[in-house]
């Protein structure tokens, strides 16, 4: 039987067809007025989708070379800041903080679960500089409550807020400016629907006056830098000039998909993760199965492994009966879950077809008697709900 390779992880995720044309086809020398007219585009329409006013970055890197310049740029050593973390990318910030001298407090939740508003409000001392936390912990799939988290550090004079959304923008209402995000980081292999090399972010200006004053060591990732390169139009070194051709397509079918509007297009984006997010978990709890996070994404869906299975025979079987490759666990959470992502160009039949392997896959697997359609039904009533209220 044909097995088409199908992408069901958080990253990357499936492309867009129009993007991988322009990426395939575009050869343009970075210093030449096309490529910076191509990049100021991109700046502009990034603005749109972030939904900001404030400045936008985009570095040849992946996300985490964005959260690390978000580091580098606004600590120096010794420099107190709290660290909200309950999963693995909650704890990268936590090493990329250690690596420039940092003071670290953390608030920390389980995997799975999101934080305790009263205990961020206790650990907001005076001498905290700086807040780091994730929209979307992909590892787990939980969500965290961004506009809660922000009115607590906008509360307070001198803080800062930095945000790695890289699974949440695109997939998540977002109000980066109303809600005060200083700092805000997406990946282009997120909902930008393009392969990964593209990290980019939005820059509040009181983030760019701390950076006067900070003495950790930049080079390639000097922001300052990058600012003034692109306000001539250009990066401070050699861009991915092909990515950069991809997320032009990205945005332009954004818009298309916005009817002419870059922004409603992105909320239209945002809807089709959060519907397709409502039905894979109608879907998987139909099958008695257990969401891992007690407070679910809508870009990806964490399933906990049922008992007696090790989750990464379920990725297995996924890959081998199907051609469809879905996320295991990371770390000491490797063979207690699977992650399937909704995001980007990822749609209805998308969501149909994963729940219909699974179905397969734990009738197999698992000690559960699963007849089959229980939840492509559950999905689609649950589809059926939102179109027909």
């Amino acid at each position: 039987m044909l097995r088409k390779n199908r992408l069901f992880t958080p990253g990357p995720t499936p492309l867009l067809p129009s993007a991988q044309t322009a990426m395939a086809s575009y050869g343009m020398h970075h210093r030449t007025a096309d490529f910076r007219a191509l990049f100021t585009r991109v700046l502009s329409d990034l603005k749109e989708f972030i939904g900001t006013t404030n400045d936008v970055l985009v570095l040849t890197c992946s996300g985490t070379g964005f959260m690390e310049a978000s580091v580098s740029n606004l600590t120096s050593a010794g420099d107190k800041i709290l660290v909200l973390t309950a999963g693995k990318f909650g704890e990268r910030w936590i090493s990329i903080a250690k690596a420039f001298g940092c003071v670290i407090e953390t608030v920390t939740a389980p995997y799975g679960d999101t934080f305790s508003l009263d205990e961020i409000r206790r650990k907001l001392t005076p001498d905290v500089r700086c807040v780091y936390v994730q929209a979307t912990e992909s590892s787990t799939g939980a969500r965290h409550d961004v506009e809660a988290i922000a009115k607590f550090v906008n509360a307070l004079p001198n803080r800062l807020l930095i945000v790695d959304a890289i699974t949440g923008l695109g997939t998540t209402r977002l109000d980066v400016d109303a809600w005060g995000i200083d700092v805000i980081i997406g990946g282009s292999q997120k909902a930008l629907m393009i392969p990964p090399g593209l990290a980019y972010g939005a820059i509040s200006e009181r983030a760019w006056q701390r950076m006067e004053t900070v003495k950790s060591p930049r080079y390639y990732f000097d922001l300052r830098k990058e600012r003034k390169a692109a306000a001539k139009a250009e990066t401070s070194y050699t861009p991915a000039t092909s990515l950069f051709a991809a997320l032009a397509a990205a945005l332009d079918y954004l818009r298309q998909m916005g009817e002419g509007n870059l922004a409603a297009g992105r909320n239209a984006l945002i809807a089709n993760s959060e519907i397709c997010a409502v039905m894979t978990r109608a879907g998987v709890q139909a099958l008695g199965l257990k969401l891992f996070s007690t407070s679910p994404a809508s870009a990806l869906t964490a399933v906990a492994a049922p008992a007696g299975t090790d989750s990464t025979a379920i990725c297995k079987a996924f890959r081998d009966q199907f051609g469809a490759v879905v996320a295991n666990g990371q770390s000491e959470m490797k063979g207690q879950l699977f992650r399937i992502a909704h995001i980007g160009y990822y749609d209805y039949l998308d969501t149909v077809g994963v729940l219909a392997a699974l179905e397969h896959v734990i009738a197999e697997l698992a000690d559960i008697e699963v007849e089959l359609g229980t939840a492509v039904r559950a999905a689609q009533q649950t589809y059926a709900s939102y179109v027909h209220p």
